[in-house]
């Protein structure tokens, strides 16, 4: 599983394939009002969602670019080609841009994540 090394800065970025992901480095994770202000400033519109420990999403794609934050427990994206595994835990972010295949599974605690979507010929 590709994991980002722990940094002094709130967020230090690699990227996989094509997607970003951005690791939390704060001593403590984001509120839920902090991940929707990021959202917003983007001009993206936050929506919530959550599921139980152990949870599984189909292999399937987007017809838009996902923002999306961890806001609890953690959940691991598996995107295609080549199966590269991602976790997400709390604080991180992950742009998929529109079109990635991916499927996931959700981490033994359950997870609740925020995200917005990007139409169009951004992301």
């Amino acid at each position: 599983m590709t994991r980002a090394p722990e940094g002094t800065a709130h967020y230090r970025s690699m990227t996989e394939r094509r997607v970003q992901v951005t690791p939390w480095a704060g001593s403590a994770p984001p509120s839920p009002e902090e991940l929707e202000a990021v959202l917003r400033c983007e001009g993206l519109e936050p929506h919530w969602w959550a599921n139980g420990p152990g949870d599984v999403y189909a292999p399937h794609e987007h017809p838009y670019h996902k923002v999306l934050f961890c806001a609890e427990g953690s959940i691991t994206f598996v995107v295609e080609p080549g199966n590269l595994k991602l976790e997400i835990r709390p604080g991180d972010r992950m742009d998929l841009p529109r079109g990635t295949r991916h499927s996931a599974v959700v981490g033994p605690r359950g997870v609740r994540c925020v995200e917005g979507w990007r139409y169009g010929s951004e992301g």
